[in-house]
């Protein structure tokens, strides 16, 4: 025999039922597949835009240098509204018997500022070993050009010495060199680059102050520089990603007890 007490509260509970209403469940319909489409993305990835051709690195590295060479070309013809003879004229007024050979020394300066940079412990772009093959490979491939195009132009130098006046070596190596320092160590400081550049703007001018050289020869011989390095960059692939070398390595001045000068050889491991 059921309790009374059970039976009414099963019938309560019956009862207060009846007054909530059912919720259906609601299923969403779904979306009808685009199948116009479906060939253009296999797999989802996307396809990210192609450079356009004027901001690619290419075209980057090789405008302004271009644009310098073709200068020094257009000009070694005596084209230009301010021709040679107008930049040699004004030179010999201002420097008539000023001689020097400082340009001899010049040209190297900014691979000396690279590496009492290195030696102080700024760490450049590259590790030691990357920048070094660099170096090299800038030279090789602006000696060849250099010397190629002397030999086809075959251009008398002012002074009438020989032949071997476009482009101008000296200035084509001091703007190799400025280049690199320019790349190796712009996010260290942008003064890095500006002395190095000025020092190469220098030995251009000296080349024209001692009369060796044109003004075509001298603009054209910046550009063969910046390019040398720019494509030495460009092609550089065969170290890097790989562990840095060297630039645990440094050196700075110290003056020991006795006062004698002399220098101390750091080494910080990685």
């Amino acid at each position: 025999m059921r309790s009374p007490l059970l039976t009414g509260f099963a019938a309560l509970v019956l009862f207060l039922g009846g007054f909530n209403p059912a919720v259906a469940q609601i299923v969403p319909t779904p979306a009808a597949t685009d199948t116009l489409s479906k060939y253009e993305n296999p797999g989802g990835v996307s396809v990210p835009g192609r450079t356009k051709w004027y901001k690619s690195k290419l075209f980057r590295a090789t405008i302004i240098p271009a644009a310098l060479i073709g200068y020094g070309a257009y000009t070694s013809g005596g084209g230009g509204f301010y021709t040679n003879q107008d930049a040699r004229y004004d030179i010999q007024k201002l420097f008539p018997t000023y001689r020097t050979k400082l340009e001899d020394f010049l040209l190297v300066v900014p691979y000396l500022e690279l590496g009492a940079v290195a030696l102080a412990g700024v760490e450049s772009r590259d590790d030691r070993i990357n920048t070094l093959l660099i170096i090299l490979k800038g030279e090789a491939i602006m000696l060849g050009s250099v010397f190629i195009v002397k030999s086809l132009s075959n251009n008398l130098r002012p002074d009438g010495s020989d032949r071997q006046s476009f482009p101008s070596g000296h200035t084509a190596q001091a703007f190799l060199a400025a280049s690199i320092v320019h790349t190796e160590l712009r996010d260290k400081s942008p003064w890095y680059g500006i002395g190095a550049y000025t020092v190469a703007g220098s030995v251009a001018a000296l080349r024209m102050i001692n009369d060796k050289h044109w003004q075509s020869d001298v603009v054209a011989g910046a550009g063969f520089g910046i390019l040398s390095a720019h494509l030495a960059y460009l092609s550089h692939r065969n170290r890097w990603g790989r562990k840095p070398i060297g630039r645990g390595i440094g050196m700075a001045p110290a003056y020991f007890g006795n006062g004698t000068p002399g220098l101390t050889l750091s080494w910080r491991a990685h």
